[in-house]
């Protein structure tokens, strides 16, 4: 059994405490969890930039974080803690402006549509501005039917849900072509009835 991540005082001052160092160092401080593991508790910080984070930012923020938190050790108590940073995985769902941004041109899943009705899609990020988001809806259709072109939306951010990026082999890249170019098939309008 796993223990549940603490989100108490000492968590809450922590992030105080490491956030300007992570802003400093030029990342955004996406989450700070602190989970009792036995003697000691283990602090996780998942940071996150535009340019993506390699292995050699996490160790520089790390040592950054670190150094923080030894010099105001007696605030957060006499346990040890072992640190880990990281960034974001994959299944990190898309809340805000600058996680949709950091993931344009990525396949996602999202309720789009006002909070009555929300419709679950499937799209690529286009754009990210600060109205919202332009995806790229994929059209549902029968298995084995030809697929049809993505339909362009624009979706203000109060009827965006939270995404979630689906895994691709073989993705688009970056800049890349985003939405197919063929004409529709007239032959693929019909229902598949006549051979």
């Amino acid at each position: 059994m796993s223990a549940a991540p603490r989100t108490d005082p000492v968590a809450t001052r922590m992030a105080g405490l490491v956030a300007p160092v992570v802003e400093a160092a030029g990342y955004d401080l996406e989450e700070l969890v602190v989970t009792p593991a036995g003697r000691r508790s283990i602090v996780r910080v998942v940071v996150d930039r535009d340019a993506g984070v390699t292995l050699d930012d996490v160790a520089e923020v790390s040592r950054a974080v670190s150094t923080a938190l030894d010099e105001h050790d007696g605030e957060f108590g006499s346990a040890p803690y072992v640190l880990e940073v990281t960034s974001p995985g994959v299944d990190r769902p898309l809340t805000e402006p600058r996680h949709w941004r950091r993931n344009t041109g990525r396949l996602v899943t999202v309720s789009v549509g006002p909070e009555s009705s929300p419709e679950q899609v499937i799209a690529r990020v286009l754009e990210v501005d600060g109205h919202g988001v332009i995806l790229a809806v994929e059209a549902g259709g029968k298995p084995g039917a030809r697929k049809r072109p993505p339909t362009r939306r624009q979706v203000p951010w109060p009827e965006l849900g939270a995404g979630r990026v689906q895994v691709e082999f073989g993705r688009p890249g970056a800049g890349g072509d985003s939405e197919p170019h063929d004409e529709p098939d007239p032959a693929d309008d019909d229902d598949g009835g006549g051979q």
